[in-house]
């Protein structure tokens, strides 16, 4: 597994992180015992970033994590996030209180003393432009509670905003095939200020798996059942903001660019990794193949210049035109 620096921090990570918001139940049921398996596949790949949030399963991502931790001993880069806890809820979560208590909490679920990195979790752009977050998470930097903080965002605005802010160590971003906008917008800003990038849904909540077709079903709780239109939260969110069959549809075209001896998922995964703007990707695995198959990336060789340019015509020209959401 190959590292990239985190921000100008001097720390190296793995450059396939995992996420873990599928360890709260949001892509359907996930066992205690999966959950331990997935990490530990994770880790044995070489793997050492754990993306989550405090809102995961209302905290049971965390928890997860912390007893792996405990349990394996193992020391990893731990990102979590705050904001969007269920309680107290907003708008009452956009306070110093809700900060500290948040904080507090996400620190005993994760079995630390101090939170690697803490990322705003897609604040509203108002509460944003307020500026009273940013200087609440460098008390909360000063106190000795979290080591950096960043924000995920929804839009390239958000983003433009963010890295605008004294102290921002990362962004997190919606980046994938279907998804290339960040490219021209922000990559360049990114590493102009030694800001971290780290990649959500770089394989668009599966789409680019390849695995699915215009009849899969999910899980009643997998948000990719309850929000595959916006109903719950950002569009964006799930499948990249594409209409499920018009995903599929698109994923499937794909598979004839993909190079000999690779999947889709791998190529999906190893085009953003050929952007050296990209600190860390953080796929999703609901079982420990996926987690070994999505850290294979890292040991593969760039794809060609040819097909990044047949890529980025295939966006252009078939996938921009139909992503809904904030983008």
């Amino acid at each position: 597994m190959k590292k990239r620096e985190f921000a100008k921090t001097g720390t190296l990570v793995s450059e396939v992180g995992v996420g873990t918001w599928q360890l709260g139940g949001d892509w359907g049921e996930v066992t205690d015992e999966d959950a331990l398996k997935i990490l530990k596949a994770a880790v044995e790949s070489g793997t050492d970033f754990f993306d989550t949030a405090d809102v995961y399963g209302a905290g049971r991502s965390e928890s997860l994590i912390g007893k792996f931790l405990k349990e394996s001993k193992t020391k990893v880069f731990i990102a979590t996030k705050l904001t969007r806890f269920p309680k107290p809820g907003w708008p009452q979560n956009f306070s110093w209180e809700a900060f500290q208590e948040h904080t507090e909490a996400s620190l005993e679920r994760l079995g630390v003393s101090a939170l690697d990195l803490t990322q705003l979790h897609c604040t509203p752009f108002d509460i944003l432009k307020k500026g009273e977050v940013f200087l609440w998470l460098e008390k909360l930097k000063k106190e000795g509670k979290i080591k950096n903080w960043g924000a995920s965002v929804e839009s390239m605005e958000e983003g433009l905003f963010c890295l605008e802010q004294k102290g921002l160590a990362s962004l997190q971003i919606i980046f994938n095939l279907f998804r290339q906008k960040p490219i021209e917008v922000l990559f360049q800003k990114a590493k102009a200020k030694g800001v971290a990038l780290i990649v959500r849904l770089p394989l668009a909540s599966g789409l680019l798996a390849g695995k699915f077709t215009k009849t899969t079903k999910f899980a009643p709780q997998d948000h990719r059942t309850y929000n595959r239109d916006g109903q719950a939260f950002n569009v964006g969110e799930t499948f990249a903001g594409l209409p499920f069959e018009k995903g599929v549809e698109l994923a499937d075209k794909l598979k004839a660019e993909i190079p000999t001896g690779l999947s889709l998922s791998q190529m999906a995964n190893r085009w953003c990794l050929d952007f050296d703007a990209v600190t860390t990707i953080i796929p999703g695995a609901k079982n420990p193949a996926q987690a070994l198959e999505n850290a294979k990336a890292s040991d593969l060789p760039p794809l060609s210049r040819e097909l990044h340019q047949k890529l980025r015509d295939f966006y252009q020209g078939e996938v921009a035109s139909h992503i809904r959401g904030p983008y």
